[in-house]
């Protein structure tokens, strides 16, 4: 069974969202252009793809995950793609049909899917990382799911039992000492936890940090010394929402901090800095200088959106911000630096948690339901300056990835990478920008023999 797209009872599982029904694995794909040289491993991109018709109204959160990947080798190119075989989805395919309601509306779940497949259904639908050895597909709610390097679903993962509740879609990778820093919230108490697993993956730190609420967190950041957490005002209602209203409501009053703690800390030890009512989804990055820690993320004026189709919340687009904060003065500075809007921010990842000289960050023609990503914009910290890549018309992009280049010595020395969509021919290319100039044209175009629903995050993981 799957999804009548014509009679779809959601924008999101229409138009570049509509699913996809098959699992291919096609070689020796077209390239106009040239793949570099350097250019070997496997760029991976998650998203949403019901296969089965929902119950109720839907969200492009609750969709079963599909992983798409590109194998890049020697010039040539693999397309391969697979769902995320979840409990859930398992249980579901068992009755052929959907037993899981979705975070727009909720629903009874019968006591024998339960039993299977436990109350939230795991659909690893929204980013993928490779830490010691593993990738892990991840959704905040749940644990990650380890998949094998050709798509295949090995199960969830939980650090050989230590993990305690949900792991968090972007968890961060030390690029020097191979430490995995993430951590967990939960609409019940404990409302946060944090931890880490070292360059093994071992799990060898836990520890809760106090929230007086229980709030929707989806990143956070990581510098050599600290890592930091944004308590904003996006609060839990489990309540409401089984009585038929939002999950997640937007209480700006209650104001937003920025939590500083030290790496592997105590979560008693965590210091709060007062912001502006304000949300970030996602960040470029954070870096320690002396006394002062530096911030940089995408900042939204409110919750964008929620989970209601008819809430206007959130609706400004997100901003390039900078936060500056004081630790010795106990202050932060804060400022929008540039007046284009942007989201899915990126970095070169090898220096993750340290200082950066270039931030990567889509721009979107609208921020209304189907975000239309049309391209990306590169900025140069030191030399203040910018440059931008945008697509046709016809044309919206995904998020753009940075694959450094193996033989390479300065930071942007590399390619960014995305899958971009033609809605006049209703295909898919993963287009490779040279990160040195993303204005030129691209270095190569691979022609994907399918379209590819728009989906979340996407990585790229080189060949060691």
């Amino acid at each position: 069974m799957t999804i009548d797209a014509a009679a779809a009872p959601s924008p999101f599982l229409s138009g570049l969202l509509t699913p996809v029904t098959d699992e291919r694995d096609d070689r020796d794909l077209e390239v106009v252009g040239e793949l570099p040289a350097g250019l070997r491993g496997m760029f991976v991109r998650n998203g949403p793809n019901p296969q089965f018709a929902p119950i109720g109204r839907y969200h492009p959160f609750d969709g079963d995950g599909m992983v798409h990947a590109v194998y890049v080798e020697d010039g040539t190119a693999r397309y391969r793609n697979r769902w995320i075989e979840s409990k859930g989805l398992l249980a579901e395919r068992k009755r052929g049909a959907a037993q899981f309601g979705g975070l727009a509306e909720l629903s009874r779940i019968d006591p024998e899917v339960v039993a299977e497949a436990g109350i939230v259904k795991n659909t690893a639908n929204t980013h993928t990382v490779r830490h010691a050895d593993r990738i892990l597909a991840l959704m905040e709610a749940c644990p990650p799911t380890q998949l094998s390097r050709e798509l295949e679903t090995l199960g969830e993962w939980d650090f050989d039992g230590r993990l305690q509740g949900a792991m968090t879609a972007h968890p961060k990778v030390d690029p020097v000492n191979g430490e995995l820093h993430f951590f967990g919230y939960s609409p019940f108490p404990p409302y946060l936890r944090y931890h880490v697993a070292d360059a093994s993956g071992a799990l060898v730190h836990s520890t809760d940090i106090e929230l007086p609420d229980p709030v929707m967190m989806h990143d956070f950041a990581l510098t050599e010394h600290h890592v930091l957490f944004l308590d904003a005002p996006a609060l839990f209602d489990v309540h409401a929402a089984m009585a038929g209203g939002p999950l997640v409501r937007w209480e700006p009053e209650q104001g937003t901090r920025l939590g500083v703690l030290a790496r592997r800390g105590d979560g008693a030890s965590i210091r709060w800095f007062e912001l502006d009512p304000s949300y970030v989804v996602h960040v470029f990055n954070a870096w320690d200088d002396g006394e002062r820690i530096e911030l940089r993320a995408p900042r939204f004026a409110a919750m964008p959106g929620g989970f209601a189709f008819d809430n206007p919340t959130g609706r400004e687009a997100p901003m390039p911000w900078r936060w500056s904060i004081d630790l010795a003065a106990g202050t932060v500075h804060d400022e929008q630096t540039d007046d284009r809007a942007g989201e899915f921010p990126r970095v070169n990842d090898q220096l993750a948690s340290r200082r950066t000289r270039y931030l990567y960050n889509c721009q979107a023609r609208t921020w209304e339901f189907e975000f239309e990503f049309h391209g990306v914009v590169k900025y140069d910290l030191d030399a203040d300056t910018s440059q931008a890549r945008h697509y046709a018309p016809s044309e919206v992009s995904g998020e753009h990835v940075f694959a450094p280049d193996p033989d390479g010595t300065a930071e942007d020395d590399g390619w960014l990478l995305s899958f971009v969509t033609d809605r006049a021919t209703d295909t898919t290319d993963l287009v490779v920008l040279d990160a040195r100039d993303v204005a030129a044209e691209p270095v190569a175009r691979v022609r994907i023999p399918r379209r590819v629903p728009i989906g979340f995050h996407a990585n790229w993981l080189p060949d060691r």
